[in-house]
């Protein structure tokens, strides 16, 4: 390695260019071979910085989300499901619920690839720079009875309001206590409210299975009309038979 190739290499990292640090040489061995203009040379290197950027970005906020898996929407098969709205969880896909802060449900049997499409729609909101966190409903309300159990329940809440996508998995696989329900009601609740005050309003994506939580969901949901915690919600139903 020449000084002037060293000198550059500590600069970029100096200046944190990670990826300008790793494909200077040979995108300028690539420049000088195909006669490319100094400026050609330039907008690659920053087009490969920020493709780099961007990739880190969405690995962070991947880590952050707790997906259980990487499944995108890419990968589902439509073919063998017909009855799936196809053009509908495309349309979700380009993220106007988000910027709506529109709750969506994901309704069908065991293994018609709810929980794959919730991971899909959760991608593609990262790919939007959303900031999306994954959970079942199982783990949701564990964590909120601890935090009750601690008198740290508002802080949770708190920091569950700052996502902007909220993904709920495994809704009604399990009958929940009348307790537990009432908590997971309250971050649904107050990802509803009070959005005036707030720089953002968190989406909900929920996946739910069976009917064990039906009437439970619906009792609540009917205190949430009296309180108007939804006077503007829309609920996005994409049924998976």
């Amino acid at each position: 390695m020449s000084l002037q190739t060293a000198s550059i290499a500590q600069s970029c990292k100096a200046l944190r260019l990670a990826a300008v640090g790793a494909q200077f040489t040979s995108l300028a061995e690539e420049a000088a071979q195909r006669n490319h203009s100094h400026l050609y040379y330039l907008e690659a290197l920053l087009q490969a910085e920020m493709e780099d950027r961007e990739r880190r970005s969405i690995e962070l906020r991947m880590k952050e989300a707790h997906l259980p898996r990487i499944k995108t929407l890419e990968e589902f098969d439509f073919a063998p499901s017909p009855h799936i709205p196809a053009s509908r969880i495309r349309a979700l896909a380009e993220g106007d619920y988000l910027e709506r802060a529109e709750p969506v449900l994901l309704v069908g049997d065991p293994g018609t690839g709810k929980s794959h499409l919730a991971t899909g729609l959760a991608i593609a909101a990262f790919r939007q720079r959303r900031r999306v966190r994954f959970t079942t409903a199982a783990a949701l309300v564990n964590q909120l009875v601890e935090a009750q159990r601690q008198q740290s329940l508002s802080r949770m809440l708190a920091r569950w309001s700052r996502v902007e996508l909220i993904v709920i998995d495994e809704l009604g696989y399990v009958p929940l206590a009348e307790v537990a329900a009432e908590l997971l009601f309250q971050v649904i609740a107050e990802s509803r409210k009070d959005c005036h005050y707030r720089d953002h309003q968190p989406a909900l994506l929920r996946v739910a299975s069976g009917l064990h939580q039906r009437p439970a969901l619906q009792g609540r949901t009917r205190s949430a009309h009296r309180s108007g915690t939804h006077h503007r919600d829309r609920l996005g139903v994409v049924p998976l038979p």
